[in-house]
């Protein structure tokens, strides 16, 4: 099968009009995104700083959301670096029954596969790892305009969320 065939049959041209327009939060990511990415350490200081791209689709008859999240991007894979961190995909769809969108994290590069339930928190859309994970993990987007969004990924300590990493996304002029 060629990839454009697979694309063709993966990707949607927009949502499905059985998801309700107020429970289409992830709408406003789909597109492309330039990534200024950071990682904290347990005291809360800088750790790491790298940029990355995002991308995001609607799929499977406008039923979910796949995103792509490269980091460092493409254009810096290629010259031969060997401290490439990650190169995964999140699937995504809303449940009726639940409310909420289902969504899966495959990491291959850490060898990570991460389950949340994704809700509206006033302003953000925010991610909760399922009953079953551990450790316990909350990941936000938040300050969404047309042009930008942030996104924090938090660790529950037993006491408190601690950030582990934070997002600042730019559209990308790309596609």
């Amino acid at each position: 099968m060629s990839k454009l065939l697979f694309a063709d049959s993966l990707i949607s041209s927009g949502p499905n009009p059985d998801i309700p327009d107020e429970h289409r939060i992830f709408a406003p990511f789909i597109g492309h995104w330039d990534l200024v990415v950071k990682w904290f350490d347990e005291r809360g200081m800088l750790a790491r700083e790298e940029r990355g791209e995002w991308h995001f689709a609607w799929i499977l008859e406008g039923r979910g959301i796949q995103d792509v999240w490269i980091v460092p991007p493409r254009r810096e894979r290629a010259d031969g670096r060997r401290d490439l961190y990650e190169y995964g995909t999140s699937l995504r769809f809303f449940d009726s029954e639940l409310g909420a969108w289902q969504s899966t994290w495959i990491g291959p590069m850490h060898r990570v596969v991460r389950t949340f339930l994704a809700h509206r928190v006033d302003d953000k859309v925010v991610l909760e790892t399922t009953e079953s994970e551990v450790p316990r993990m909350r990941w936000s987007f938040g300050d969404v305009t047309q042009d930008a969004f942030t996104w924090r990924n938090e660790l529950w300590t037993g006491a408190q969320w601690r950030i582990q990493q934070t997002f600042d996304a730019r559209r990308s002029s790309a596609g």
